[in-house]
């Protein structure tokens, strides 16, 4: 739900003809551009990756530091949350998590194409799941991490549609080595290795 939130984009008003969208209030479309952002909220290392070649392209310092601060902590070792290599690059089954969030009103998801064949899934933010990403932190403080890290990931991959995300992550050799159906391996020490390139950031 809060990657949802954070990345869903706002809609002027409920899609027409579909009574359980009548609260809705933000759509994230596309399974694989939930799954991609998923990967990188689970993946802490990998991340760090990505911002230490944003860090490339735009020379931006505060993308080095964030990189250097996800590497120096114990984020790729306690908050990392491994994901199975599926055709289509990290995958996580999702119907448990969307029922519990459908059962409570906070997302309801729509599949797109013909009988037997789906082609999209979208993913509606109702009003209700709206308040409740809203309200995590003053309920459940210990969510914070997750709340920030997600509303992070998806500034950062803003944008940027479902098929970019993995053409992105598939740059990866590790990523795009992993057998079909084993987990993804970490890629902490060489990351860090490619950031001691660079000079600490300033204290």
């Amino acid at each position: 739900m809060l990657i949802i939130s954070a990345a869903a984009t706002p809609l002027p008003r409920p899609p027409e003809a579909d009574p359980a969208l009548a609260e809705a209030v933000a759509v994230l479309e596309s399974q694989v551009r939930l799954q991609k952002l998923d990967f990188w909220v689970r993946n802490p290392d990998y991340l760090a990756d990505e911002l230490i070649t944003e860090f490339e392209r735009t020379s931006d310092p505060e993308l080095l530091e964030q990189a250097h601060d996800i590497l120096h902590s114990d984020e790729p070792h306690v908050r990392r949350y491994p994901m199975t290599r599926f055709l289509f690059g990290a995958y996580e089954p999702l119907d448990d998590a969307l029922a519990v969030l459908r059962s409570a009103d906070l997302v309801v998801r729509r599949r797109h194409g013909s009988p037997g064949r789906v082609q999209r899934h979208d993913y509606y933010l109702t009003r209700t799941g709206r308040d409740t990403a809203d309200r995590v932190l003053d309920q459940a403080p210990e969510f914070e991490y997750f709340v920030e890290r997600t509303r992070f990931v998806a500034r950062l991959f803003d944008g940027l549609r479902g098929t970019q995300l993995k053409d992105r992550q598939y740059q990866q050799d590790e990523y795009r080595d992993t057998v079909i159906g084993s987990t993804i391996d970490s890629i902490a020490t060489r990351v860090y290795n490619r950031l001691r390139q660079y000079a600490a950031p300033a204290a």
